[in-house]
């Protein structure tokens, strides 16, 4: 009976032990930032450049299921260029990003969860034109971008309040939309698309905090 108990008692502190990040009334914040520049071998070429941060911030409405919303900023720009006597001019994007998603952990041993997380990624923001110098122009366009993803992951937690997470890509559909000035669809300038597969040897590293 006593070997019993103590059986019941060490399941229970490691149960409890790996929920703690994620029962019911916890908060995790978090996020993500992404950086990544790229620069032409051609004379006189200017860099593009895209950069997103994106806070987030959960709520477990019940143990190992979250849900919450990432708000912040993304940008874009490419610049023109020359060939021979023809310009192309390039493209500055900024938006106001929004990503709410609903989060579901299982756990896998004391320090270990996978996680499968939906999100509804979106981006509202404006293009400009961008010359070969790189200097910035007038507004062409306003711009929608709606997605959807179905994104696995595991999380590491070396301490009670901090995971650090491994996600990968999974399932993924994005719609961009562009209108002109008076709220016209300017068609071909915009795409649908739709992707689905998981790098395990490039995963999105990321760190989440619990309250």
């Amino acid at each position: 009976m006593k070997k019993l108990l103590l059986s019941l008692v060490a399941v229970s502190a490691f149960a409890f032990s790996t929920q703690a990040q994620t029962e019911k009334g916890k908060i995790m914040v978090g996020g993500n930032v992404a950086f990544d520049t790229q620069k032409s071998d051609a004379s006189g070429a200017k860099s593009n450049t895209n950069f997103q941060i994106v806070p987030s911030v959960g709520y477990f409405v019940a143990d190992n299921f979250a849900v919450g919303t990432g708000i912040g900023y993304g940008y874009s720009k490419t610049s023109g260029t020359v060939s021979g006597a023809v310009t192309n001019m390039g493209n500055q994007n900024t938006a106001f990003v929004v990503s709410p998603f609903g989060r579901y952990y299982a756990n896998l041993s004391e320090s270990f969860k996978f996680f499968g997380q939906l999100s509804v990624p979106m981006a509202f923001g404006k293009d400009k034109e961008v010359n070969a110098d790189g200097k910035v122009g007038a507004k062409t366009a306003s711009t929608t971008e709606i997605g959807v993803a179905l994104s696995p992951g595991f999380a590491f937690y070396p301490t009670k309040k901090i995971g650090i997470e491994f996600a990968l890509n999974g399932l993924n559909y994005n719609n961009l939309r562009k209108e002109d000035g008076n709220g016209n669809k300017l068609k071909g300038a915009g795409y649908d698309e739709f992707s689905f597969g998981a790098n395990f040897f490039s995963p999105k590293i990321g760190i989440q905090l619990h309250f």
